[in-house]
């Protein structure tokens, strides 16, 4: 019974689009009805709980490498060449200061 709810709780939308709160509601419901045990309930809550959490972990690492390839294939500036050209600058007007004053 608790694979079957399992399931069915997993599929097509996925863990990670059920809110915590909806999870523990509908697992309530079946531990009302008779159809899980208190101790049943709290483990699956747990269990699909930890489940959203780490889809939800994975689709944000997925979204975060497919922006950092998106990045490195259109030539944009990150901020560490920005930071970079600014130490360069930097550099660069030093080095104009000290031959003023050389002069």
């Amino acid at each position: 019974m608790i694979e079957n709810v399992k399931k069915l709780a997993l599929m097509g939308i996925g863990a990670w689009a059920l809110t915590e709160e909806k999870i523990n509601e509908t697992v309530e419901e079946l531990v009302q009805k008779g159809e899980l045990s208190r101790e049943e309930g709290k483990n699956l809550v747990n269990e699909m709980i930890a489940e959203r959490r780490k889809q939800k972990e994975d689709i944000e690492n997925k979204i975060s490498e497919k922006v950092q390839e998106t990045f490195e294939q259109s030539n944009i500036a990150t901020k560490e060449d920005y930071n970079n050209l600014e130490e360069k600058i930097d550099q660069i007007q030093n080095t104009l200061e000290e031959l003023k004053e050389k002069k």
